[in-house]
């Protein structure tokens, strides 16, 4: 196992040499430079989307809650099919129309006169929400590492974190993809090899599959009634909602050559997408069924303290250490995706958002490059910080991050795209009340009601969007569509 596992990562350094090559320039380190495919574009956005939270959070939670986690997947499906069919072309072309870099970009180019006004709001929350979202996927590292080869999560996180800033300052967007789509191939095998496998011991050792239907967690299930039932399914679906406004995401988007790349992306985003969540959710109902029968070995009590291992668990036990290496690659690879994207994210908001806007020395394209790699290495070490001294599950942090982020954004992006009297004080009635309704709710209301922060705060953030574009709407309305 330590062998596949060591041979992954020296393929993994051949693709960053070899793609380190195409990043020339400040826009090829950014965006790619337009010279990546709707395919390789596609896979990326989908590794990059699901992160360690698919293959640890979600079969962690289907585990712990069984057929009631089914709404997180179908909301989460539902999210992805939403940004192909509906975002993708009109930010592909309005991307080109404007020429932007980045998501904060679009709305300086939508709003110009606003630059360093847009840029500082856009550029702290970013930083804030997905120093968090980072130090959730090096957090996740430590555990494969703890769970697989007995290292201390420390080092393990140290291992994660240094890969994955490392191969980022190399060769930026360009690397990112490559590295992506070669990592988006090994979690989908993982997360559709590993329940065949599982399903293969259980009916080979008699157990019975029935209970897979049922709802073991704390809230009653698809099957239920009543309040929590409808909680539950709220909670649940409202995962979709973020999707529309993670900018990790919509640069991938953003960086379609053309209308044939966003249709072959398309296919591709939705086909990865069903593999990967119905695998993905069966790993934690029939790992919970193996574990009841006592085919996982003596591993309840640790699974009862963190339901998060039992994919890692899963892998250790049941397969043959040949295969077990490429399975722990493919969940390896779903942090590594997620954070190199979120590191290339957080730093271009610093570079090309803020100090583009607020410095008064103007960088030229090398210097720019230099400051890029600068900040990936500062962000990445403040990112590690962080996860070391936070003891939240993976699921959690990505939850308040992905609220965070896709409320302060998501509205904007639809309004901005789609909807003519969008202003610049709806703007910000989006950024900031996304921002502090997932801080406020998450703190102080979402135990106490149950509602996620997901919703409310995306709600929250789109009426204030809506509302005070009406009220003041923008002296010249343009519109470039």
């Amino acid at each position: 196992m330590t062998v596949v596992f060591i041979s992954y990562l020296v393929l993994l350094i051949i693709i960053v040499t070899y793609s380190a090559r195409l990043s020339k320039t400040n826009e090829d380190f950014v965006l790619g430079g337009k010279k990546l495919s709707g395919y390789s574009l596609a896979l990326s956005e989908r590794a990059t989307g699901e992160s360690a939270w698919l293959l640890l959070g979600l079969t962690g939670h289907a585990y712990a809650e069984g057929m009631a986690s089914v709404w997180v997947a179908i909301g989460c499906v539902t999210g992805v099919l939403l940004i192909w069919f509906f975002l993708s072309a009109p930010l592909q072309r309005y991307t080109e129309q404007t020429g932007a870099l980045t998501v904060p970009g679009l709305f300086i180019k939508r709003f110009p006169g606003n630059d360093k006004k847009i840029s500082s709001v856009t550029s702290l929350i970013i930083i804030f929400f997905f120093m968090l979202y980072i130090a959730s996927q090096f957090s996740g590292a430590g555990k494969i590492f703890n769970n697989t080869f007995g290292i201390d999560p420390f080092w393990g996180m140290v291992l994660g974190a240094g890969l994955v800033t490392v191969y980022t300052m190399l060769g930026g967007f360009i690397t990112v993809v490559a590295t992506d789509a070669f990592q988006a191939i090994l979690m989908v095998i993982t997360s559709v090899v590993l329940p065949v496998v599982a399903l293969f011991v259980a009916s080979a050792h008699g157990v019975d599959l029935s209970g897979l239907t049922e709802s073991h967690g704390v809230m009653t299930g698809p099957g239920g009634t009543g309040l929590f039932s409808a909680v539950l399914i709220i909670n649940g679906l409202s995962w979709m909602f973020g999707y529309t406004g993670q900018p990790q995401l919509l640069t991938r988007l953003m960086a379609l050559k053309n209308k044939k790349d966003v249709i072959t992306g398309r296919r591709v985003a939705v086909v990865w997408t069903v593999l990967a969540y119905g695998g993905a959710f069966m790993i934690g109902l029939v790992g919970y069924q193996l574990m009841k029968a006592g085919l996982l070995g003596d591993v309840s009590a640790k699974l009862a303290a963190d339901s998060e291992k039992i994919m890692p668990t899963m892998v250790m036990v049941l397969l043959h250490p040949l295969l077990a290496g490429i399975l722990l690659s493919g969940a390896v690879s779903a942090m590594m995706s997620t954070a190199s994207s979120q590191l290339m994210v957080a730093s271009t908001a610093i570079s090309e958002d803020f100090i583009e806007s607020h410095g008064k020395i103007k960088l030229s394209q090398s210097q720019k490059l230099l400051l890029n790699k600068i900040l990936i290495l500062v962000v990445g070490t403040v990112a590690f910080l962080i996860g070391i001294s936070l003891e939240e599950t993976v699921y959690s942090l990505v939850s308040y991050a992905w609220s965070g982020i896709g409320a302060a954004f998501g509205p904007a992006v639809i309004l901005l795209l789609f909807w003519k009297r969008f202003s610049l004080a709806g703007l910000f009635g989006s950024l900031a009340g996304g921002t502090f309704s997932t801080i406020i709710w998450k703190t102080w209301f979402a135990a106490r009601i149950g509602l996620s922060e997901r919703l409310v705060s995306y709600l929250v953030a789109f009426g204030l969007a809506v509302l005070l574009s009406l009220l003041f709407p923008d002296k010249k309305q343009e519109n470039k569509h």
